[in-house]
């Protein structure tokens, strides 16, 4: 009796085992590819339980990250990965996405492809003409006007020549200057100054109203509002994140007297943020980069 109640104990067991290896091929072979037990899209990790064949009594084996449930079972997890992979094989699966290299860049654009980098360098020195440019000024009180973009021009009917928009701001005029330079000849064709535009203000605009509100008394507030969040002194723009445009004082229902000129002038309001930490309420500061003040509003 008791040498028939052991064999049928081990027909059960290996019953059982055999069921769970079963069911082991089975999610493999619906799982495209290899699984970590983590669920982490693209780690490394067999599909069934990892682990090495040690004692069947343990508690479970880590896999991937995740719980095994119990040893012993290794083996059955790389035969399941290898059972995954033919299936995906053979169910014709496409396969893994690569991303193509970008192609080389040209020195000149066809059609109305973007300006290239060369087009771009070639546009910008073409439209600053001296003697003229020696006599503009930049953000900084620089020689030299500012320069806010450069874009594609607009085609000419019948003319197929590539031509860029420049658009540069003379701080010393206060007036917004637009070229259109001819890349082909080489030659600019039309020159425009206007006075009260204020287009979209540039980075190295946004970094200089920035420096003028950490050396104005109107910074402190920033100063230490920085050091609450980082308990280190803030000294200077690179400890920043920042970004802005400009301040148009028509949309405002009260404008300081020392902002009347906005409009006329290159003013700006910035946002400010530690470098990935909290965020720095600066939008009550205004910066008139024409005047090169600061000035307190609301």
């Amino acid at each position: 009796m008791y040498e028939i109640a052991r064999r049928h104990l081990g027909k059960v067991v290996a019953g059982a085992a055999m069921a769970v290896t079963g069911t082991a091929v089975a999610v493999a072979i619906s799982l495209p590819g290899s699984a970590g037990a983590n669920g982490a899209a693209g780690t490394a990790g067999t599909a069934g339980v990892a682990g090495t064949a040690g004692s069947a009594g343990s508690g479970g084996t880590s896999a991937g990250g995740g719980s095994a449930g119990a040893t012993g079972q290794g083996q059955a997890g790389t035969t399941a990965d290898g059972a995954a992979e033919a299936g995906a094989q053979a169910a014709g699966s496409p396969p893994p996405a690569t991303v193509a290299p970008a192609a080389a860049e040209g020195d000149k654009g066809i059609g109305s492809d973007p300006l290239t980098d060369d087009e771009l360098t070639r546009a910008e020195e073409l439209a600053l003409t001296p003697p003229a440019a020696a006599a503009q000024e930049n953000v900084e009180g620089g020689r030299g006007p500012q320069h806010l973009g450069t874009v594609l021009a607009d085609p000419q009917s019948g003319d197929d020549s590539r031509r860029a928009e420049v658009r540069f701001y003379d701080y010393a005029k206060d007036e917004l200057v637009t070229r259109t330079v001819n890349l082909g000849t080489g030659k600019v064709e039309r020159s425009a100054a206007q006075r009260g535009v204020q287009p979209s203000a540039h980075p190295e605009e946004l970094r200089e109203a920035l420096e003028l509100i950490l050396a104005s008394p109107l910074g402190k507030g920033v100063k230490e509002d920085y050091k609450d969040a980082t308990g280190k002194q803030l000294t200077s723009t690179g400890q920043l994140w920042f970004n802005g445009d400009v301040y148009r004082p028509y949309r405002e229902a009260k404008v300081p007297a020392q902002l009347k000129e906005c409009g006329k002038h290159r003013c700006v309001r910035l946002v400010t943020k530690v470098l990935n930490g909290a965020w720095i309420d600066s939008r009550n500061l205004i910066v008139d980069l024409s005047a090169r003040t600061v000035t307190r509003v609301g």
